[in-house]
């Protein structure tokens, strides 16, 4: 027998089977790295670039310096912040539509009839004829002011005949002290003129008579009318003015178009009592200057708050007549007024100044 058929009997398997077995066939095992080559893939690995390091590193540092948060601490931060009442300062809210600013302004008028209650005209007066001589008096000045001067012009000229036929000189230095004494003479020795010769000496109770008196304009025939008469009307002085745009009832500066925009919001019968407590108000808590906001009792319905004092101390500091615990503008209030009566005039003894009845 040849060799080959010899090795053909040893291994009888396929020609593939037996190319598996062969040497070259056989998978190589992975080559084992050696020292070097280990130590080479550890420093390639560790190379990082710079930009990506630094801030990597920096964060670690961060982490590894913040204290660490405890359970309750992480339950108080995830637990929702309960909601402050605050009210948004002036400018700051969103825009009414008109029936939202009239129902608010409704309710202005029902939270002043409840924080004034004894709301009344400031003037001191006895009869119609006074209140129109105070009225007119009472232009750039105070109320207070003109209180304390009209007893002794009254008690001088009582009727509206005995101040026509006055000496102009004698009533500016009985009415001096409310300023601009000699155009206030003036128009009042004329309005009681007026009376005497077209109204027999009578005040009269219709708005276009009123207004043709000498210094006498829709305001302080309004006064006169709504306080005399029981005629309703909306009395446009400075205190109102400045409130009405403060509570966004208006922007208008105008005396005659305020009088018609807050007309078209109130009812009629609203009127007059309407600007006694608005005009209490602006004399008591919003001024002008310095409102005292902190101690506004309807700041939840006022668009301007903030415009004043808020701090609630503070604020409480600024409150002027009873509400801060002084004295009113009347010498003789009504009964149901709930502070002290002003003084009389300095130099002049209390019963003298007061009127008879102070009748309002």
């Amino acid at each position: 027998m040849s060799k080959r058929s010899k090795a053909a009997d040893r291994d009888d398997s396929p020609p593939v089977e037996r190319a598996a077995k062969t040497p070259a066939a056989k998978k190589t095992p992975a080559a084992k790295k050696t020292p070097a080559a280990k130590k080479a893939t550890a420093r390639k690995k560790a190379v990082v670039p710079a930009e990506t390091a630094a801030p990597r590193k920096a964060a670690e540092a961060r982490k590894a310096a913040a204290p660490k948060r405890t359970a309750s601490a992480a339950k108080r931060t995830a637990a929702p912040k309960k909601a402050v009442a605050t009210v948004a300062p002036a400018g700051a809210r969103k825009a009414e539509s008109r029936l939202g600013m009239v129902r608010r302004a409704r309710r202005i008028n029902r939270e002043l009839a409840e924080v004034y209650p004894y709301a009344h005209p400031e003037l001191d007066f006895r009869n119609p004829f006074e209140l129109l001589v105070a009225t007119v008096l009472s232009a750039q000045t105070t109320d207070l002011r003109v209180n304390q001067t009209t007893p002794a012009l009254f008690a001088r000229y009582p009727t509206p005949e005995d101040l026509a036929a006055a000496v102009p000189e004698e009533v500016e230095e009985l009415i001096r002290p409310t300023g601009f004494f000699r155009a206030k003479t003036k128009s009042i020795m004329g309005l009681a003129a007026a009376l005497r010769d077209d109204f027999g000496g009578e005040v009269p109770g219709r708005l276009e008579d009123l207004v043709k008196l000498p210094g006498v304009g829709r305001k302080t025939a309004f006064v006169v009318l709504g306080n005399v008469f029981g005629v309703p009307g909306i009395t446009v002085d400075t205190h109102f003015m400045r409130l009405a745009r403060r509570f966004g009832w208006t922007e208008s500066d105008d005396p005659v178009k305020i009088e018609a925009e807050v007309a078209e919001i109130f009812p009629k019968s609203d009127w007059t009592m309407l600007s006694h407590r608005v005009i209490f108000h602006g004399r008591r808590i919003c001024h002008a200057r310095k409102p005292a906001c902190g101690a506004c009792p309807i700041t939840p319905l006022c668009p301007a708050y903030g415009e004043g004092e808020t701090d609630p101390e503070k604020a409480r500091k600024l409150l002027k007549y009873e509400k801060g615990g002084f004295p009113g503008q009347r010498l003789n209030p009504p009964a149901d007024y709930p502070g002290r009566p002003a003084p009389p005039a300095p130099g002049v003894a209390p019963g003298a100044a007061r009127n008879d009845t102070g009748a309002a």
